[in-house]
């Protein structure tokens, strides 16, 4: 099976520099992907950096849930529409497409339950995106080899005795989750680890190797 060609990220809605900070590249990434005006659900929106973006360039009707209280506290403080939840207990409550767009953004890897996380988005939204570290990747294989350790970078800063993330996963495993749940990939890209795309129509092992993250939107079938 071969990867779908990556395009260039580019937004003519806002200019770059009109925005406070740079935003980070899979946001943009993201963003792109989503049509303006939209019904959004950020689940396991942080700080609301990404949703905030979303507001800004793609004028969605945006909202947020958040485990941390601090996440929640921050995106209220910035005006946005987050309340506290958790992905795995919570998304049960939401009725069948309520959203246009749900969006997962690095946060796959930390839920107890991500088939069913997955599965819950795409009833939940006509359209799912999600992005994750991939543990895939050929530095992270490195120190695997050289180190005998849980890797530590970029992608995945925290220790294994303090990160979140307790189900990580390559890009080839989640193609073969999405594949088994019957849903259509409308786009991927993967990101190498300078957060540009890996702009390569090459075999989904290449992008399995040298993608740093995947980011994926999803419909059902």
């Amino acid at each position: 099976m071969t990867a779908p060609q990556t395009e260039p990220l580019t937004d003519p809605l806002v200019a770059p520099e009109t925005l406070a900070a740079a935003p980070r590249p899979d946001h943009l990434l993201v963003t792109e992907m989503v049509q303006p005006g939209s019904r959004v659900l950020d689940v396991g929106c942080g700080d609301g950096a990404l949703l905030n973006l979303l507001i800004a360039r793609r004028g969605v009707d945006g909202r947020g849930i958040e485990l941390s209280q601090s996440g929640v506290n921050a995106c209220v403080a910035h005006g946005l529409s987050v309340i506290q939840g958790d992905a795995d207990a919570d998304l049960a409550a939401y009725p069948d497409d309520a959203f246009d767009y749900v969006i997962l953004s690095q946060t796959l890897q930390a839920t107890r339950r991500p088939k069913a996380v997955i599965e819950d988005l795409l009833r939940i939204g006509r359209r799912a995106v999600v992005s994750f570290p991939n543990f895939g990747h050929w530095r992270t294989r490195m120190q695997f080899l050289t180190e005998g350790r849980m890797p530590v970078n970029a992608n995945l800063p925290e220790a294994w005795y303090e990160t979140p993330n307790i189900h990580l996963c390559t890009i080839r495993d989640f193609v073969d989750l999405v594949e088994m749940l019957g849903a259509h990939m409308e786009r991927a890209v993967a990101l190498d680890a300078t957060g540009r795309p890996v702009r390569v129509n090459a075999p989904w092992w290449f992008w399995n190797l040298f993608g740093a993250q995947g980011v994926f939107l999803l419909s059902r079938e």
